[in-house]
């Protein structure tokens, strides 16, 4: 080192913070830049050797080498640029971007952006966040690759958590799962012991501090869950992790309250069709009834039907405390065995539920059709109704298919007018179906389960849900209402929001026109139709792997979302749709209410709680998924709950999805998925093939969608809610043209559910 050293005095203010940091402190960032800007805007030359020079510590080693790594960290975060490899300049000010936190089991995790690439979070940087947090982030590259870098967290997706209690040696944290694993939260000796606590239980905890790079968050334990069961526990948690509304806020309830039976003073300006005898036909555990419908032939082998809806508008009011509690939930959200409504329960099940042998108010779509099942006219209007069956879809099914069945209620069989419309109704389906077909609206096959408990809330079975004609009869009417609503707003220029459902993008398009090749069939690459759908869905249907090749087809398909403005349904065929058959459970449809009562009333329109139509249909397709990843996380979390009991026994699967490291598969009998990684396919090098979608061994085995597999449950992963198996053998195989093929007798006379014997098992 040269000993030309220039004597500059620092006048740094971060001076104090460097010294309490470092025994020999260098000049802070803040002053580097402020010193290398100077001499930019001096025109001289800002080098690692200059800028130690100017500090005057050129021939101090231990300084420069300092300096050397204090460079490069300023280098890597996007303050300073070097565009030749030795002069330093100032970086321009990065772009801020906001987005939300996706968090990952593993630990690392995302922000999510509007519009553009998610950006990586390393595990340094989750160390500020939870799942669902909003932050303002630089982007900034690591070894090549986008990351993220947080500048600042703007809104905290939620300040409760459900934790498990634990101890190590510095004290006591609650521990989270799943995707926040990452942050445990730590809690004071004196409040474990005030709340009674004891490591390993499950308590509610809110932070008190958040945290940081340094620290852990603090919080304070709230309440002790050690009375639920493993199924309300994990509803609890994934309400409090997606952040979902649960307790309706004091006036909402007061407001609730105060509504009585209907009355005269009610009934004043509505229809009244309490002699028409209008049914509801819903499941067996369905609580609240909010359609009911009715069925007449007219003259020439036309039809009447009756769409009666609950008025939901007549109670929630724009800008009450129960709209802005509908509002913020914006839909009801269904767990087994648990719903979160979107009204309270008073309403919802009570005074909103089209209940048999009571007075209620309603919405009507009064719908006319020609014997080819065409609509020639409909009106809207508010009505009073009296429900005379509440009936159920087993029912109605039992009644189609044995008339004469003694099971059959009374209110059924014993009652002519609703048996006559039963008829009617079933009759019109058919006609309704067939022109369902023509239109090429889409019938995919999949399976539904529903999950059975015992009383402890433990899972004893899951079952294959069927859908019968009673459910597809009740779907139409649904349809035929829903498109009458959206054919009226348009043509009154209503303020409401549609249902869109928006056409295959090409990407989607391209990649389905590959895999369909394979079975001889033909896909445009881009601009498919409806009648492309069908025709892929009819060709497949007899198919043994007729799910999965239909699972794919759905994949292939957009997201369906609320909007002001109307594209029409690709899925069901439609050029308008919207929905507004559903006002206890879903925002849209009580927007939709309002806006045609105002209209056929002629009553003028109530200022509403959101500033924008764009905004209600933001906000409503928002908490749309958020229930659906909440209701399927608590799913999947059930499944893998359920698969820890059967660790070791084998089972029946069929291949559902093929990936580059390994295949999915579907268990025959209890509808759960879980993955054989490529590594436990065999003693051979296997080559993903996307276009056949096969993995495809090097030594001529080969695995494809539909093949049958003789499984061990290996391994469950409650904190990534993954299941392993380990293939024992593939039994079948489906060719080509969808025949499937046992691949030896001997596979095939395995017992299914076999236990292996171990030494823990007796």
């Amino acid at each position: 080192m040269t000993n030309k050293t220039k004597k500059t005095k620092w006048n740094d203010p971060n001076a104090a913070i460097e010294a309490s940091k470092y025994q020999n402190p260098i000049p802070s960032r803040l002053l580097i830049l402020q010193t290398v800007a100077a001499l930019t805007n001096q025109a001289q030359a800002a080098t690692q050797e200059s800028l130690a020079m100017h500090f005057g510590f050129l021939d101090d080693e231990d300084r420069f080498f300092a300096l050397t790594n204090r460079l490069k960290a300023m280098l890597r975060d996007g303050q300073l640029e070097r565009s030749d490899g030795i002069h330093f300049s100032v970086a321009p000010l990065p772009t801020v971007l906001s987005g939300t936190v996706s968090c990952s089991p593993k630990g690392f995790g995302f922000v999510v952006l509007d519009d553009m690439p998610d950006l990586f979070l390393h595990e340094k940087q989750m160390r500020l966040v939870f799942d669902g947090d909003k932050v303002e982030v630089v982007a900034t590259q690591y070894r090549g690759k986008d990351e993220a870098r947080i500048t600042k967290v703007t809104e905290r997706n939620q300040l409760e958590f459900i934790g498990k209690l634990s101890s190590d040696n510095e004290g006591y944290f609650v521990q989270l799962t799943g995707v926040n694993a990452h942050q445990p939260i730590t809690v004071t000796t004196e409040n474990v012991e005030e709340m009674n606590a004891g490591v390993g239980d499950d308590v509610k905890v809110a932070l008190i501090d958040l945290p940081s790079y340094q620290e852990f968050a603090t919080g304070k334990i709230t309440e002790l869950l050690s009375s639920l069961n493993d199924r309300e526990l994990i509803i609890e948690t994934t309400l409090y992790n997606y952040g979902i509304p649960h307790e309706f806020s004091h006036a909402a309830i007061k407001q609730a309250e105060l509504f009585n039976e209907p009355n005269e003073k009610d009934y004043k300006g509505r229809v009244d069709l309490r002699h028409l005898p209008l049914v509801t036909i819903d499941g067996e555990d369905s609580r609240d009834f909010d359609d009911a419908v009715y069925a007449e032939k007219r003259a020439g082998g036309n039809y009447r039907v009756v769409v009666a809806i609950a008025d939901v508008s007549h109670y929630v009011t724009p800008q009450s405390a129960l709209d802005s509690d509908a509002y913020e939930r914006g839909t009801s959200v269904y767990f087994p065995h648990r719903v979160i409504p979107m009204l309270p329960e008073i309403l919802s099940n009570g005074l909103c539920s089209l209940n048999p042998k009571v007075d209620r108010l309603c919405m009507v779509a009064d719908i006319k059709l020609s014997r080819a099942g065409k609509v020639t006219a409909y009106e809207f209007y508010p009505a009073i109704m009296h429900s005379q069956a509440r009936l159920t879809y087993n029912q109605v099914n039992a009644y189609f298919d044995d008339p004469t069945n003694e099971t059959l209620p009374d209110e059924l069989v014993k009652n002519p007018a609703v048996l006559k419309s039963i008829d009617t109704l079933h009759q019109l389906y058919q006609v309704l179906d067939k022109r369902r077909e023509e239109r090429g609206a889409m019938a995919f096959e999949t399976a539904e389960t529903y999950i059975k408990f015992g009383k402890d809330g433990d899972i004893i079975d899951i079952v294959a849900r069927t859908r019968g004609e009673a459910h597809k009869l009740i779907e139409e009417c649904m349809l035929l209402a829903n498109t009458c609503a959206a054919n009226f707003a348009l043509k009154h220029d209503l303020p409401v929001l549609y249902r869109n459902h928006d056409k295959p993008n090409e990407e989607k398009s391209a990649r389905l026109h590959d895999y369909v090749k394979n079975f001889g069939l033909s896909f445009p690459e881009s601009s498919p139709t409806h009648e492309d759908y069908q025709r892929i869905i009819k060709a497949t249907a007899d198919r043994p792997d007729a799910a999965s090749i239909h699972s794919m087809l759905l994949r292939s398909m957009m997201q369906a979302n609320y909007s002001p403005d109307n594209i029409g349904h690709f899925g069901l065929a439609y050029d308008e749709y919207s929905h507004f058959t559903s006002p206890i459970r879903r925002y849209p449809d009580l927007m939709l209410h309002r806006a045609i009562k105002d209209k056929v009333s002629k009553q003028k329109p109530q200022a509403p709680i959101y500033k924008t139509l764009h905004e209600a249909g933001e906000q409503t397709s928002l908490t749309e998924r958020r229930a659906e990843e909440a209701s399927r996380d608590v799913e999947t979390w059930l499944k893998c709950h359920y698969m820890q009991r059967h660790l070791g026994e084998q089972f029946t699967a069929t291949v559902s999805s093929v990936t580059s490291f390994g295949l999915f598969a579907v268990l025959n009998d209890l509808f759960i998925e879980g993955l054989v990684h490529i590594s436990g396919l065999g003693n051979e090098y296997f080559d993903y093939d996307e276009q056949e979608q096969k993995l495809v061994g090097d030594k001529g085995s080969y695995f494809g969608l539909g093949d049958t597999l003789l499984i061990e449950v290996a391994a469950v992963n409650m904190d990534l809610l993954q299941i392993d198996f380990r293939l024992i053998e593939q039994l079948g195989r489906v060719d080509r043209d969808g025949v499937s093929k046992k691949l030896s007798k001997k596979s095939s006379d395995k017992p299914k559910n076999k236990r292996k014997k171990s030494s823990k098992t007796s």
